[in-house]
């Protein structure tokens, strides 16, 4: 295949370019400071057991201290207010629970739309929910 003069010059060009435009283009290290996970229950529950867990693995993977915050009340809607809040910089997680998508058909004056407001970033756990009622 022969290429025209043109066309070889650029992909020279290209290919001394490429190994200098990689080291300019380098990703930032997160985290590079402590990031907050907001857990909207009260310490001592599963939730809060889940979060504690997963912030200590995610301190020794990451090398930055990841605190557990609790901030419970009003059925999950003050922690995800304060997360709602907080600067969209990835250092303010929440840990979103079932009662957080539920909270939305119960508060008239709810501030937070959880599909539109607060992106997904990972599934720590996947619980079945069940009702037992006497027959």
């Amino acid at each position: 295949m022969k290429f025209p003069r043109r066309q070889l010059l650029h992909l020279g060009g290209g290919a001394v370019a490429l190994p200098v435009m990689s080291r300019i283009a380098r990703a930032q290290s997160y985290p590079t400071r402590p990031v907050h996970l907001i857990v909207s229950v009260s310490a001592g529950g599963s939730p809060d057991i889940i979060g504690r867990l997963m912030a200590q693995w995610l301190s020794d993977q990451l090398g930055q201290p990841f605190v557990v915050d609790n901030r419970a009340g009003a059925a999950g809607n003050i922690g995800t207010e304060f997360v709602l809040k907080a600067t969209p910089d990835g250092y303010t997680l929440l840990l979103a629970l079932s009662a957080n998508a539920i909270a939305a058909p119960l508060y008239k004056r709810l501030q937070v739309t959880l599909i539109l407001d607060i992106a997904p970033v990972a599934s720590m756990a996947r619980l079945a929910p069940a009702m037992e009622v006497k027959p």
